[in-house]
Order: structure tokens, then sequence, then C-alpha cells
């Protein structure tokens, strides 16, 4: 076990002894600090090092110390609603922002109500895509955006040189070009998608969702999943390798955006639909950054009837303080540090996401034309989950759906409207009785 993590589980008994005694922890503590931080980089490895270098400076100027515990995606969620229920909690976590509200309902969160938002330069200072994804609506946010994400369309540009064809501009540009750089006999594919990851899937079906025109959530936070146009939705991406044929089966069995980027720097896919966090993974597979273009998200022209030209949801991850921390002024330091202009443009930077406050943009890493594609579509090509308590169950329902569905078409199965639909089902079934 590393220093790290003797200290962090040093910590953890003495609050539990603080518990059961009812006596508060010693003074010394009173300046450390546990933080779960969710894993940005390509390792918790990674990580701990970007991190472990810029909390340095922040103990040195406040005299808190940081124990950091990297959290992996796969198992974050999990863990912040068992501290938040047991009590056992760290000072500071990170959350995916599509959980802000099914974790607001818990009750064990800092609200961010306008007097303490102006020790952060006030609401205006955040990205006011940002700040739609911080907590249910009409109630103090409880947590505050820390890194921006947004989706967008890599190609090869390469690939795309040696067929002759221009970045596509619309989804009928996009699957002509899809299928002309497919050749399943060279193990060549046009696309590759993460399509055991459950929140990958979810993310689409909310994009998709809403340029057929549906949230897939009523305005009540009831379940629409069999909706005509949330079948629709859904059927566009399991097409992609089913019906369209432009992905390999073996994408059923890929559980991350950075396991697909493995495909697109080896040459397998000339495409990747993927968040911009995914370019230091390029730059590290060794992939030049003039080898690849990135475009926004082609959506259908015309679109469907009340469809919108979504091309993300507001991604990214948030920043929350445990409303029963005993070291809550701490904690804030520990968020107002993070948020700074400074942090905000060092961290980002090297995580390959977005700043998420405006005075954080004068860095020359994010005037990029690349980040400028990804700024601009987070600004106002992007759409906000439902923020509803229940947001999560959504995520986890209708993406293991899709999970299984892909699956289903890598063994050759055929899978159209009647068997979506099908799955969208039972999903919505799970989701009504869990309260949603």
């Amino acid at each position: 076990m590393d220093k790290r993590s003797l200290a962090a589980v040093s910590l953890i008994a003495t609050l539990l002894t603080a518990m059961l005694t009812g006596c508060a922890p010693p003074a010394e503590d009173s300046h450390r600090i546990t933080y779960w931080a969710s894993n940005q980089g390509k390792s918790s490895e990674q990580d701990l090092r970007i991190l472990g270098e810029e909390l340095a400076k922040f103990t040195e100027r406040t005299g808190i110390e940081v124990d950091v515990e990297v959290i992996g995606w796969s198992d974050l969620l999990n863990r912040i609603l068992g501290a938040a229920t047991s009590g056992v909690a760290p000072d500071v976590v990170n959350l995916g922002n599509t959980w802000a509200a099914s974790l607001q309902a818990t009750g064990a969160f800092v609200p961010f109500d306008d007097r303490l938002l102006e020790r952060f330069g006030g609401r205006d200072r955040f990205l006011d895509s940002s700040m739609s994804s911080t907590g249910m609506p009409g109630q103090p946010p409880s947590s505050l955006p820390l890194y921006g994400l947004s989706y967008g369309l890599f190609y090869d540009k390469a690939r795309f040189a040696e067929a002759g064809i221009d970045p596509p501009r619309d989804w009928q540009e996009f699957l002509a070009a899809a299928k002309r750089l497919t050749d399943p006999a060279r193990d060549r594919w046009g696309l590759t998608i993460a399509g055991a990851s459950y929140t990958e899937n979810a993310h689409f079906a909310f994009m998709f969702g809403r340029q057929q025109g549906t949230h897939l959530i009523d305005e009540h936070g009831n379940a629409t999943f069999t909706s005509p146009e949330a079948v629709a939705a859904v059927q566009q991406y399991i097409d992609l390798m089913g019906a369209e044929g432009v992905v390999s089966p073996d994408d059923a069995e890929e559980g991350s955006s950075s396991g697909a980027a493995s495909d697109f720097t080896n040459g397998k896919a000339a495409m990747l639909i993927a968040q911009n966090s995914v370019i230091p993974t390029l730059q590290e597979n060794g992939m030049p950054d003039d080898a690849y273009g990135v475009v926004p998200l082609p959506v259908p022209d015309p679109l469907p009837p009340g469809g919108r030209a979504v091309r993300s949801h507001v991604a990214g991850s948030n920043v929350a303080v445990f409303a029963d921390s005993p070291r809550r002024e701490q904690a804030l330091e520990l968020v107002e540090f993070l948020t700074s202009a400074e942090e905000q443009a060092i961290l980002n930077d090297k995580y390959g996401t977005l700043p998420v406050v405006e005075d954080a943009y004068d860095h020359p890493a994010f005037q990029t034309p690349k980040n400028q594609v990804f700024r601009e579509v987070l600004a106002t090509g992007s759409e906000t989950v439902p923020m509803i308590p229940n947001e999560a169950h959504f995520e986890t329902t209708v993406g293991a759906a899709m999970r299984d569905l892909f699956a289903e078409v890598a063994t050759g199965r055929r899978v159209g409207a009647a068997e979506v639909r099908e799955a969208l089902s039972d999903a919505e079934q799970k989701m009504r009785g869990s309260g949603g």
C-alpha cells in the first residue's frame, strides 16, 4: 500500500473512531482533507502525477494537505452513493455532471447558494452550459463545474484523402463516408465505438433522441423509452454495427472511448466519435496532431419533426463538498483552488478537457482549431440531460439495454425496430420500478 493509501486509511479510521466515541478528530487533522478524484487521464497513476503536482501548490499556499484517491468511472457513482448513505465520506469529490441531480437528491452535499457562489466569482463566471448540469432546476447547485467536455467527430485525414472525400457535414454524408471507408475483409471500418460502455451508449441515446425530438424523459420525470422517437434514436446508433455495417462487431466488447481510440490511431477505423478528453490518448498512442481533424457531430438534414441539432450533451465533471465534512472550510478552499483561472487552464490543458470558467480561455491551449470546435459545441450545440433525481438510473438502464443489443448484433442476430423496442420496454419497466 502506498503512502497516500495509508494516509487515507488512517484518516478514515480516525473518523470512524470519532463517530463511535462522539469525539472530534484530533486538531492535527484540521489541515488534512480527503479528495476522491475521477479518473480523467489514461490511468490513475497519471492522474496522481498530474494532481500531485498541482495540489503541492495548494498545500504550499494554504498549509492544507490533501489525500487523493483516484476512482474509475465504473466504480465512482456507487462509491459516492455509499459514502452519502454511510456517513463515512471524503471531504471533496468529483462526479459526472449528468449525476448532479441524482446525487443532490441524497442531501449529502453543500449547496452553493448565491451568497456562497460569490466566493467563486459568481454564477456568471462559469459557462452557462456547464452550470446547467450542477443540480436540480430551481435549487442551489450542489456541485460546481470542474472539467468541460463535448463530443466531436474525429477523422483520419490520410484515409479521407485516399478516398477522395471531405469531412461530413450532415448524417447522410457521414454514413456515405463510413461505408466507403469500410472493408470488413481487411478488418478496416468506417467508425469505432465503445459498444460495451453503458455511459457512452446512454449519451448517444440522449443526443440522437434530441435529434429525433424526444428527451426520453417526459416533463414529469417519467421514462418514455418506447416512444417512436426514442426507438428511432437508439436504432440509429445500433444500426451503425447492424444494418449499416460500418462498425466492427468486436466493438460490442469495447468498454471505453480510450479503448476505441486505439482502433482509430492504429488505422483500423477511419472515424471516432468521442469527447475532447480523448486527445491526450491519441497523442500517447503516437498519432500526430496533424494526422486527424475534428468536426462537430453530423446531424440529419433535414431534422425529423421536433428534432434539434444537438451535437453533444453538456458533458464534464463537477466537484462537490460533503455537507457533513468537519473540514468544510478547508474543502471549500480546495474547490476555490481547482476552479481558479490558473488551475482551470493547467488541469484542463493536461487532461485535454475544457475550462468551465470564462477567464481561463485566454490560455493558448484553448485557442487551437480543435479546441475551438469543442468549445463551440459545448457552448451552443449541447443540451443538458434531464436534471432529475433518477437520471443516473436512466443511464444504467438504457445504456445496459444498448450494450446487450450490440452484443446480439455481434453474434449475427438481426436487430430491428421490434427488438430495440422490446429492449427499451424492459429498460423502461426497470426505470419505473425504481421510481422514475
